[in-house]
């Protein structure tokens, strides 16, 4: 391995993730993958500058061996600077996620009533949220 691959290697980028409660963590990490609006998107040392709209889903943090895993409710993420800014309504540990609390909450919102474009609309959007809490509390190890 020459000098240069490893020093990158080891090249590291910092993790903020803040909900309207608290800072959840501040961390450096080799890598993060984030749930945007529209797909899944890979972020590494030298990322060029971005601001996004998170979707739900997972948010995935690795250095080393090491993964953490979270679901996230939404909001936006910026990187700059070799700085990951994540700010959500909520961010919790795939860990803490039950498995069938978040299959009943996709039943609930399956079966949730909508009566007009409204209803709809948040009835579409209470689904594709309890979806991405299953695939989460599915993939905890």
């Amino acid at each position: 391995m020459s000098t240069a691959d490893h020093a990158a290697t080891h090249e590291r980028l910092r993790c903020v993730v803040v909900t309207p409660e608290r800072t959840l963590f501040d961390t450096p990490v080799e890598s993060v993958t984030l749930p945007l609006f529209d797909g899944e998107i890979g972020i590494l040392h030298g990322h060029t500058p971005l601001i996004g709209r998170l979707g739900y889903g997972e948010l995935r943090t690795k250095d080393g061996n090491t993964v953490h895993r979270y679901f996230v409710d939404g909001g936006f993420a910026q990187v700059r600077d070799n700085v990951v800014t994540v700010l959500t309504n909520r961010a919790t540990p795939a860990a803490a996620i039950s498995a069938e609390g978040s299959a009943r909450e996709l039943e609930a919102a399956k079966a949730r009533k909508a009566t007009n474009e409204l209803d709809q609309a948040e009835k579409t959007k209470a689904v594709d949220r309890a979806r991405a809490l299953v695939r989460v509390a599915s993939h905890k190890s």
